[in-house]
């Protein structure tokens, strides 16, 4: 019997693809990168045809790794970030790009066009804002879509189908024009615990009153792991797979990587998934809503059946230390080897400093917006307690200052959900970060929890996996499938030493936001 499963994780550089078994052991991974368009004044799109095409080479590379015959694949599902997709009646790509090229269709998650018009859907006051922290943010897709329609409108004319990418490609694997309920509750003001879960006077009070004439949106959405359907002939030769594979509803990457760390514990209450690398996504479920201003959501059954999900987030976390390396003079081309240089270096220091190295250098990290929980995304950054010196050294302490701010700001989202219900104490880490000594550390000592990494690979592309076993029928349910299929981690509990120094630091990021606010209204 084939108990193999696919999975299938889009980030934002590069697309990944893994092969487990059906307890959830990664057997073969692969990894390709995609193409992004950059324009001078910092919009960023995707090829969505460059994309499938890197799905389809990291598949059958991830299979041939793990030496599994094409046959024995039983379900696939895909995650990705929530990028939005813009094709025509007839299938064709619609350029969204200020070039015309219609080869850039798809807006990336990141882009920040959209500010003005997240800010007029916020004005709107709308009930569906009570569902995403009560500001609109321009990573969603309402405002993306109003700005295509306002400043590309031979793009929208052209416009016949919209997608949230993972379930684009859901749509390129079976053909199905399904949409998922974690991308178009957690994305496009979708309502999933309404009997009418779409809010037509909400679209029209922004001007998008013709939004499903262009996007081609069901009426229901489909759960997370429901089965699609089968690969077609054209999908199963391009991915190496054959027609007997099914295919299910995908979920956002950070959605994925959620189940992949938290799904089917009991105490589900107590548990936090951090899903971090470019960016942070922040990661809390239970039974009951609780929403509250500058944390996204509740979602209900954005991620698993019957839970509400609320998810905070840094919109710049590992982005944010790329560009510090590039900003600063002693700096350069933020690679691996760079990051590892500069860790090294910040841990000789601190064996003569401690942890007040550079105790005077503060950060506020917000240089891409206030995600969580100022809810704010005009907030920029700030850095006070600069000197003239502009050595390798003074890069490695503003480095690491930059590391505290970035955990400090999940402190902050943390007390947020503590403050409205959560009992969280434990962080399950799962991403780029588990690869930064600093920040696993920080995690722990700055916010007082113990943190998990995951041991048995890539919790994002198991997470997608679970998905994809659900709906292979492996296990009767989602929930089933992550009980059965979750993989232990290691703790790391926080240092009590370290508490003091924290609290201090913590104390003065929270005076810091308050300057910067009196700064700007004085502005």
């Amino acid at each position: 019997m084939a108990a193999y499963l696919c999975a299938v994780d889009v980030g934002t550089g590069s697309t990944r693809a893994g092969i487990f078994n059906h307890t959830g052991k990664l057997l073969g991974r692969a990894e390709r990168p995609i193409a992004m368009n950059r324009s001078t004044s910092g919009q960023c799109e995707h090829d969505s045809e460059d994309i499938w095409s890197a799905v389809c080479e990291a598949v059958r590379e991830a299979r041939s790794a793990a030496n599994v015959d094409a046959g024995d694949i039983a379900g696939i599902s895909f995650d990705a970030t929530c990028s939005t997709v813009f094709r025509g009646k007839l299938g064709d790509q619609v350029s969204v790009s200020d070039c015309g090229n219609d080869r850039w269709d798809t807006i990336v998650w990141l882009d920040h066009r959209a500010l003005a018009e997240a800010d007029e859907c916020t004005a709107t006051r709308h009930e569906v804002l009570g569902y995403v922290g009560g500001v609109m943010s321009p990573e969603m897709a309402t405002p993306k879509l109003m700005w295509v329609k306002r400043h590309l409108p031979q793009s929208w004319a052209r416009t016949g189908r919209l997608f949230d990418l993972a379930d684009f490609l859901t749509h390129k694997a079976c053909g199905s024009f399904a949409r998922s309920q974690c991308t178009l509750t957690a994305k496009w003001t979708y309502l999933a615990h309404e009997r009418e879960a779409w809010r037509h006077d909400f679209f029209a009070a922004v001007g998008l009153g013709d939004i499903f004439e262009h996007a081609g949106l069901p009426e229901r959405a489909s759960s997370v792991g429901a089965d699609l359907g089968p690969l077609t002939p054209t999908a199963a030769e391009a991915l190496g797979l054959t027609t007997t594979c099914r295919v299910g509803a995908g979920l956002i990457d950070a959605f994925a990587g959620a189940i992949g760390v938290i799904g089917g514990r009991t105490d589900i209450d107590r548990h936090l998934a951090l899903i971090a690398g470019t960016s942070s996504c922040i990661m809390a479920m239970s039974a009951e809503p609780r929403a509250f201003a500058g944390v996204w959501g509740p979602y209900f059954g954005a991620a698993l059946p019957g839970l509400w999900l609320s998810e905070g987030g840094q919109s710049a976390t590992g982005a944010l230390l790329d560009h510090i390396i590039r900003w600063h003079g002693a700096g350069g081309e933020p690679d691996i080897a760079m990051h590892q240089r500069i860790t090294e270096r910040i841990m000789q220091l601190r064996t003569l400093e401690g942890l007040d190295l550079a105790g005077r250098l503060h950060v506020l990290p917000d240089f891409h917006g206030n995600r969580s929980p100022l809810a704010d995304p005009h907030a920029l950054g700030v850095i006070s307690g600069l000197t003239l010196d502009s050595s390798f050294d003074s890069l490695c302490r503003l480095y690491w200052r930059t590391a505290v701010a970035i955990a400090l700001g999940l402190r902050h989202v943390l007390d947020a959900l503590n403050a409205n219900g959560h009992g969280i104490d434990t962080l399950h880490v799962t991403g780029g970060h588990t690869r930064n000594p600093l920040l696993m550390e920080l995690y722990a000592d700055a916010t007082g929890c113990t943190v998990v990494e995951p041991i048995g690979g890539d919790a994002v592309l198991l997470g997608t996996a679970m998905a994809a076993a659900a709906a292979a029928g492996l296990y009767p349910s989602l929930t089933e499938a992550c009980a059965a299929m979750r993989q232990e981690g290691r703790a790391r509990r926080p240092n009590a030493s370290a508490q003091e120094r924290f609290d201090r630091d913590y104390r003065v990021f929270l005076e810091m936001q308050r300057q910067r606010k009196a700064i700007d209204a004085l502005a």
